[in-house]
């Protein structure tokens, strides 16, 4: 005979067992979302930002890259060069039916910012995308802005419409924080300086040029380039021409080719891939430590601390170079 009590527990068993699967259904759905993003780059500044978008567009089972919008910076020539060495890596990738290349800001922050009610002002093809796309968004769900160039794309779409503040999560690779100077900061701290005080979601990944706890700690040798990239990723439909001349029909190849044209940095010998950084602690943020401090501000041209600053930031710092690069060779593979 079967009792009551007995019944009564092999039915809860069973409602407990359903909804540990609903739960975990529910969570392998989660998983699996995509991060929606904007890439804003000087790609044609030095190496890294071509290696970050790289890494950025064939990692598409994790990222849906919604466009790719372009600045000039001081060093990487005109923003029609900064365009063509996008679509360059685009082509490699084989991106080239699926993601947007947008036109952005030659100059500073300062420089456009009171032509924003006309028409054709510099930059306005990268600055309406990105308030098109921000106004989907909402403060419960932000749209990443993943930015390794200058900050003056994203400066100018704020003020532009100042309602898609809270709906940006804007991650910069950008300063030597809390030491002053780095390329992307100066190139235009206007920008930089505006977005601090505008209380939108900052998360500042510094470069901090020779010191181990930046992510110029992620850097690689020629030698190790060579042994890794040699042939590495899909081949392209079909050939590109390289910033430097020379076809090219994988990103492993073109990677190879930018290493031996690029200025080595400390001790000579080694290049760090600042902007690969960034977008490997948004795949993976335990390949850095995060932290939440108050916003503080460049003044001629340091760092001053607000620490009663009721808005923070998160600063992320110690990198784990190997987790960060092992993974991106295997995106390649």
């Amino acid at each position: 005979m079967i009792h009551i009590s007995h019944i009564s527990y092999y039915i809860f068993v069973c409602l407990l067992f359903f909804c540990v699967g609903c739960r975990g259904k529910k969570a392998s759905v989660a998983e699996e979302r995509k991060i929606d993003l904007i890439f804003d780059t000087d790609a044609n500044n030095a190496l890294d930002d071509q290696h970050a978008l790289a890494y950025l567009l064939l990692n598409d089972g994790v990222f849906n890259v919604l466009g790719i919008t372009t600045n000039a910076t001081s060093a990487g020539g005109t923003i029609a060069d900064n365009d063509k060495e996008a679509a360059r890596v685009i082509a490699l990738c084989n991106k080239e039916a699926d993601v947007r290349l947008l036109t952005g800001a030659q100059g500073t922050f300062e420089d456009i910012q009171d032509s924003l009610d006309t028409t054709d002002y510099d930059g306005h093809q990268a600055v309406n995308f990105i308030i098109e796309q921000a106004r989907r968004y909402s403060e419960e769900n932000k749209l990443l802005v993943l930015a390794v160039g200058k900050l003056t794309n994203v400066a100018l779409a704020v003020k532009k419409d100042t309602s898609i503040v809270s709906k940006i999560r804007l991650v910069w690779l950008g300063s030597n924080y809390p030491q002053p100077g780095e390329y992307n900061l100066v190139n235009d701290i206007p920008s930089v300086n505006y977005l601090l005080e505008s209380g939108i979601h900052f998360e500042l990944v510094p470069a901090r040029y020779g010191e181990p706890s930046g992510t110029a700690a992620v850097k690689v040798s020629m030698d190790e380039m060579r042994k890794k990239m040699q042939g590495a990723g899909p081949q392209a439909a079909k050939p590109v021409v390289g910033r430097y001349g020379g076809s090219f029909h994988c990103f492993g190849d073109y990677s190879v080719n930018l290493f031996e044209h690029s200025r080595h940095y400390g001790d000579g010998s080694m290049v760090a891939l600042f902007d690969m950084a960034t977008v490997a602690i948004v795949k993976n943020p335990m390949w850095a430590h995060s932290k939440p401090i108050p916003c503080p501000i460049v003044k001629d041209k340091e760092w001053v601390e607000r620490p009663d600053n009721p808005h923070t930031l998160t600063l992320w710092e110690n990198f784990s170079r190997d987790s960060i690069l092992n993974d991106f060779y295997a995106t390649f593979r």
